[in-house]
């Protein structure tokens, strides 16, 4: 019985002291109120009611194909984009993706898009819907980045992506080597998560700072442990019907999970941002809706940041869906976020208003 109790207390202090990280209680301090008061717009209740298609997408197919019919599904985003500019596939082996070019741009201003999709979906394709109103907004030259997914890539070969494009966009652009003068870093949802990731390890590599960050509905902490994953699941019409069950998951089980899954233990700031040092970081713009399951990631991570020292700020938008951006086209909380976005990256981002030299 004795080399049992010391299994039993061996597991119990990894999981504590090596998987779940700090408490980040400390940072629950209230969000400021919303952009938006009242009811949603009657479009917003149009993207409720499409996003029943995604979970009928896998219904009745094997469990060894979910995964293509959901990545084909969420590519199919992209298909009705209209982007009045050019789309440059660019694949040199090292670093794939595309590049969208509006128009009269100044290929100097670039912005790297790290795209969302939990990790093993989404695509350049995907979100060109967020990718296309960027790169007007900049009035430049927008790379979103096809880096590894899982489970055909390891997790940490997807992070290694982003600091190699990184390093790559800032001396290169879509008509080759060419210094940037502005540099930007976004990203929604797992692609959040990648961009705050990131932009800790531009700064403990050395490496130029983006002259700001953009998260929309990142994901900060892979322990769950934020309130809002268990108190928003029935609210959250997108994360709450596929990631709801966790809920009845024991914590440990999940967190020794997750290590297996990612290789890395849940904690470790490489893969949840808010456990590690957030001092020194460029200025961050993070967008949540209040009704989703990842709003206090948001949040702890702003508050963090913020007493670190560093330039972070948090909007809030009250009913919406996870990543309400990408329904920009028919959607006016989308364009009311985006609007917010633009006012950020002039006020904080060195970014010259549209029509003004650089």
């Amino acid at each position: 019985m004795t080399w049992l109790l010391v299994i039993v207390l061996l597991l119990w202090a990894i999981t504590q002291f090596y998987l779940k990280g700090e408490d980040l209680r400390p940072y629950d301090q209230p969000v400021q109120a919303p952009f938006r008061d009242g009811p949603p717009s009657a479009d917003h209740h149009a993207v409720i009611e499409s996003l029943g298609g995604f979970s009928e997408e896998v219904v009745g197919v094997p469990r060894h194909k979910r995964l293509k019919v959901l990545r084909e599904y969420m590519d199919g985003f992209g298909d009705d984009v209209v982007f009045q500019g050019d789309i440059i596939p660019w694949n040199d082996g090292v670093i794939k993706g595309e590049w969208l070019v509006p128009p009269g741009a100044d290929t100097t201003r670039r912005m790297l898009y790290i795209h969302g999709g939990a990790w093993v979906m989404g695509s350049p394709r995907s979100h060109r819907a967020i990718t296309a109103r960027f790169a007007n907004m900049i009035g430049g030259a927008v790379f979103s980045l096809d880096y590894r997914l899982m489970p055909e890539g390891s997790r940490r070969g997807g992070i290694d992506d982003c600091l190699t494009a990184w390093r790559w966009l800032l001396d290169n652009g879509p008509n080759g080597s060419e210094p940037a003068a502005l540099a930007y870093v976004a990203g929604d949802s797992a692609g959040g998560n990648l961009t705050l990731s990131l932009i800790a390890s531009i700064r403990d590599h050395g490496l130029r700072a983006p002259d700001a960050a953009v998260a929309l509905s990142p994901a900060t902490d892979l322990t769950f442990n934020s309130p809002s994953m268990i108190s928003n699941i029935a609210t959250d019409e997108m994360l709450g019907p596929q990631f709801g069950k966790l809920r009845r998951v024991p914590k440990f089980l999940l967190l020794w999970f997750g290590w297996f899954n990612n290789r890395i233990p849940p904690s470790a700031p490489v893969i949840s941002p808010a456990f590690g040092d957030l001092s020194r970081l460029p200025p961050v713009l993070v967008h949540a809706s209040s009704a989703e399951m990842l709003l206090d990631d948001a949040r702890r991570y702003v508050n963090k940041a913020r007493s670190h020292g560093s330039p972070a700020t948090l909007q809030t938008w009250p009913h919406m869906v996870h990543v309400w951006h990408i329904f920009e086209a028919s959607l006016p909380e989308a364009s009311e976020a985006f609007e917010q976005i633009h006012e950020f990256l002039e006020r904080e981002g060195s970014l010259p208003k549209l029509g003004t030299p650089s």
